[in-house]
């Protein structure tokens, strides 16, 4: 996975560590202020369409009603999973246990 920092270098995420706390809030940050931007646009656009398509309008406002519940919901989703390395052991193979039949019975062996 390649990322870019502030001042243009690359960074290669080499482990399968998550992000840091930090990038995860701002990116949550992020899609909660992206959703809120709509929600805005949306209420803008019920004033402005109200008396011209009264039907879009009434669209626009159920929008901007609803994406409150769902910008919070995305914003919380909570830190991403984290992801899962391959393995890199190989199982041993399983080998049959002795059976009581197998051994004989000798003078020795009382």
């Amino acid at each position: 996975m390649e990322r870019k920092r502030r001042n243009g270098t690359e960074v290669f995420r080499i482990t399968g560590a998550r992000l840091g706390l930090d990038e995860d809030v701002r990116g949550r940050q992020r899609r909660y202020v992206i959703s809120m931007a709509i929600r805005t646009l949306s209420v803008l656009a019920t004033v402005i369409l109200w008396n011209v398509e009264r039907h879009v309008a009434i669209v626009t406002l159920i929008a901007g009603g609803l994406l409150p519940y769902v910008a919070v919901v995305i914003a919380n989703a909570g830190r991403e999973s984290t992801p899962s390395l391959p393995s890199n052991f190989i199982a041993s193979p399983v080998r049959p246990a002795l059976d009581s039949g197998n051994l004989k019975k000798t003078s020795d062996q009382s």
